[in-house]
């Protein structure tokens, strides 16, 4: 029995959907580089933990309400016990540890280094899913990771620009931020199944009250 080839009906809709997924991929990069040169404007009058843990409680607010207002009321979630664990090392890793090593490292660096720093995170993603998950590697990633990891070093080499070992204890703190989001990235796959809105508003309330809680 042979296969049927796909109609043009669904395959335009097949591209409508890659089209909106891919939107919304460059919205949120577009949104997250701008942040960094917004928090580069704060970090020198608010510290580093309390900005973190402000800036991730804001979006678990907004985030939390969004939620309700579209169900109309809270809805549980239904999050299976096993992936829970899952859910509370991206929250410790991606919400606690990322934010605050990167408002470290904006204090340290600028924020166009640090913009750029943060391709690391594609990296480090990519790194832990090959390594510890055993996805399967694809030529042309590998290729611009090796591209991403050059402009990294380059980054991160010491500079004798007057901010000396500074500079460098800024580039390590983004590099460590992009780990942390790295190890995010991976954990919140095995729950990705669930609401989106639910994991990235319980991790901005639980990742922010913590780290406001900590600069108190």
């Amino acid at each position: 029995m042979t296969a049927t080839a796909p109609t043009p009906l669904s395959t335009r809709s097949a591209l409508a959907a890659h089209l909106a997924v891919s939107a919304v991929a460059l919205a949120a990069a577009l949104l997250f580089g701008a942040s960094t040169p917004f928090a580069k404007q704060m970090v020198g009058d608010v510290s580093p933990i309390m900005l973190a843990g402000l800036l991730y409680l804001g979006s678990g607010i907004g985030l939390w309400t969004v939620r309700l207002i579209r169900d109309r009321g809270f809805a549980a979630l239904g999050l299976p016990a096993r992936e829970w664990p899952w859910l509370l090392g991206a929250i410790a890793s991606g919400g606690v540890l990322g934010p605050l090593l990167l408002m470290i490292g904006l204090a340290h660096t600028t924020a166009a280094d640090a913009s750029l720093l943060l391709n690391m995170e594609a990296v480090l993603t990519a790194v832990l899913a090959w390594v510890v998950f055993r996805e399967n590697a694809d030529r042309r990633i590998v290729l611009g990771i090796a591209f991403i990891v050059a402009g990294g070093l380059l980054l991160a080499w010491p500079q004798h620009d007057g901010m000396g070992q500074s500079s460098t204890l800024g580039s390590l703190a983004v590099a460590g931020a992009c780990l942390c989001w790295a190890v995010d990235n991976n954990l919140t796959r095995k729950v990705s199944a669930s609401d989106a809105v639910f994991i990235a508003g319980t991790k901005g309330l639980v990742a922010g009250a913590t780290n406001l809680a900590l600069a108190l």
